[in-house]
């Protein structure tokens, strides 16, 4: 089937917008790119120290020549969840790469912070940040240029667009992103939400709230909601950078295993040159498009609205609301899975999974289907199941002709809603994104007086008081990259639910974030410019009428021109919360962070002047 039109009209848009940039991006990779083994080109010395700590047979590999070899960067820690089955595939990975006549070699660690750990405290400020950390750790594990191809192993939040965004200082090189996988389902996303509420209320005790989220959280894979973690899982497989439909297979079986192993003879294969993928190639501007493609089908997280801009451009492409809100427009909504559902990735898994969603935006025109993916087949390869021969070997079906669930997924020909999960709003207030995919329709518009707080520690203790029984928009300012680190405000969902609940009309306005989790009450998020950047956000004062309408896209402050062109911003001291938790150590980060829609981090790989308008350009003051 030919591609959409609007697809190709917002790509070739991106396209011409991103030529200076990509050409010079290419350039540099092109430069980069050598025959053979790098590591034949250092001098004695450095190889010898490349190779000391290797046994026989690897150090025999290396020195040889004609051996591959692969880096390992990996995420791994006992903490996360997600990544604690990381711990053992670098064995696994250098035993398949050696019967391959191959070398895999531990090229360096990440950080990994699980944002579920610091929610709502000092250490999540630095949760945003962590992206931008985590791909200066990736470039300085690949700094050491030995390396013939690239196994990346990370699932989570922050990491996985840290990870692509380093290892795109080294798109000359092949890449394959190893996951873990999401841990088997617990306690239902619906009910801890509820419990989440009644403790919210004061109904329920610590003790119960424990109990339910332990019951919710209880072995290792990722969090089973359809947050940041699992959205990164989609998008991969729509960048064709994991072995096909390797997203959502759980921890700790036969099958993940299986595909772990594959991953690895994929990459040797890769940096032998036996399929040409390098990474430069592989994210280009039709893959970008269509990661958000699948981002707006799925109703991913809101994160991606910051991420995907960031690793756009780390390889020299400029990408913008404008094109995630033109493309949502025409992408339809074909996933309902928690937030934006009641079942988990898991039974969104079992209904069709990856493959079911490939396949039909595939077949429908809305993705692009002429990309380099590290699969030798294409993005066709992705619209496959795995499953295990009675030998154990791996084999790909493909993806159900017939969704296992049309309450979870469905075709493009019959979907949720015609449009996609999420919006970009603009007004005198600024520009923002807002996920409308888990919002119900008569709750889209929200026109209310502003209740004003410098902290979401703030509005929950308001809502202890007794306060907040009435129609308000919440305005949570100072919450922006430059301010504090753009933390997640998560906390707050509980709390604005229960006031949603009782049939209040309320919504959220912040420079800040959400989690990915976050679902039914409108929150118009990321507002850029941020209040410390000089956005309109700082000039709300307590009682002003606002709007929030996800229909029209309006962000306003109904407050008389003459007098909001007058209004001075308002100032306050965010000195306390710039240490405490290492956030002394990222001051440079606040001042060197750009502004949401460029992905709200401290790397920006593409020079300000290649932007056509600035963030205050774009508002209407």
């Amino acid at each position: 089937m030919s591609i959409h039109p609007v697809i190709a009209s917002v790509t070739d848009r991106i396209r011409r917008r991103s030529q200076p940039t990509r050409q010079a991006y290419l350039e540099r990779m092109t430069q980069a790119r050598r025959t053979g083994a790098v590591r034949m080109r250092l001098p004695c010395a450095n190889l010898a120290h490349a190779c000391a700590a290797s046994g026989p047979g690897d150090k025999a590999a290396l020195t040889g020549g004609k051996a591959v070899n692969l880096a390992i960067v990996s995420a791994y820690n006992d903490m996360l969840s997600a990544h604690q089955p990381l711990e053992t595939y670098p064995a696994l990975i250098k035993q398949v790469a050696a019967q391959m006549g191959a070398v895999a070699q531990f090229a360096g660690g990440v950080p990994a912070m699980c944002d579920g750990v610091t929610q709502g405290e000092a250490g999540m400020d630095l949760s945003l940040f962590s992206r931008d950390t985590i791909a200066l750790a990736t470039a300085v594990a690949l700094s050491h240029n030995a390396f013939d191809g690239v196994l990346l192993l990370g699932v989570c939040d922050k990491i996985v667009p840290g990870l692509l965004i380093g290892a795109l200082s080294f798109g000359h090189l092949p890449v394959v992103f190893v996951p873990g996988g999401p841990m088997p389902s617990g306690l239902s996303n619906p009910e801890k939400a509820k419990v989440r509420q009644l403790h919210a209320e004061g109904k329920l005790g610590r003790e119960a709230l424990f109990e339910a989220e332990s019951r919710s959280y209880h072995a290792p894979g990722t969090c089973t909601f359809y947050g940041t973690a699992n959205t990164n899982q989609m998008l991969m497989e729509l960048m064709g950078l994991h072995v096909p439909a390797t997203a959502f297979v759980n921890p700790g079986t036969p099958l993940r295993d299986a595909l772990t192993a594959q991953a690895t003879r994929l990459g040797v294969q890769l940096a032998r040159g036996e399929h040409w993928a390098p990474l430069a190639e592989v994210v280009d501007e039709r893959a970008i498009v269509n990661a958000t493609v699948g981002l707006l089908a799925t109703g991913g997280s809101t994160n991606h609205a910051l991420h995907l801009p960031a690793i756009a451009a780390a390889a020299g492409i400029v990408l913008d609301w404008d094109d995630l809100s033109e493309l949502s427009a025409s992408v339809p909504l074909l996933a309902r899975v928690y937030p934006n559902g009641v079942v988990d990735v898991n039974a969104f898994q079992a209904a069709g999974g990856t493959g079911f969603v490939i396949r039909e935006l595939l077949a429908g025109g809305l993705l692009h289907p002429d990309v380099v993916t590290v699969s030798p087949g294409g993005l066709a390869d992705y619209a496959t199941v795995p499953t295990l021969d009675a030998a154990g070997g791996l084999a790909w079906q493909p993806a159900p002709a017939v969704s296992g669930d049309a309450a979870v997924l469905r075709p493009v020909a019959s979907p949720f809603s015609a449009d996609g999960g999420m919006r970009v709003l603009t007004g005198n207030l600024g520009r923002a994104v807002i996920k409308v995919s888990a919002v119900a329709p008569q709750h889209r518009r929200v026109e209310a007086p502003a209740l004003v707080f410098d902290n979401q520690a703030a509005l929950q203790a308001a809502f202890k008081r007794g306060e907040l029984e009435r129609d308000f928009i919440a305005v949570v300012r100072f919450q922006g990259p430059r301010a504090n680190g753009m933390p997640e405000l998560h906390r707050l969902t509980p709390v604005l639910g229960v006031l949603q609940d009782r049939g209040f009309k309320v919504a959220l306005v912040t420079d800040g974030r959400m989690s990915g989790a976050s679902g039914k009450v409108p929150a118009a998020i990321h507002v850029t410019p941020e209040c410390l950047g000089g956005g309109f956000l700082a000039r709300v004062r307590d009682g002003d009428l606002l709007r929030v309408d996800a229909e029209s896209g309006e962000l306003m402050a109904l407050v008389e021109p003459a007098e909001w062109a007058t209004r001075q911003p308002a100032e306050i001291d965010l000195s306390p919360g710039h240490w405490g938790s290492g956030r002394d150590l990222f001051g440079f980060a606040r001042q060197m962070a750009v502004g949401a829609e460029r992905g709200g981090g401290f790397i920006a790989a593409v020079a300000p002047p290649v932007v056509a308008v600035t963030e205050l350009e774009k508002v209407a003051p």
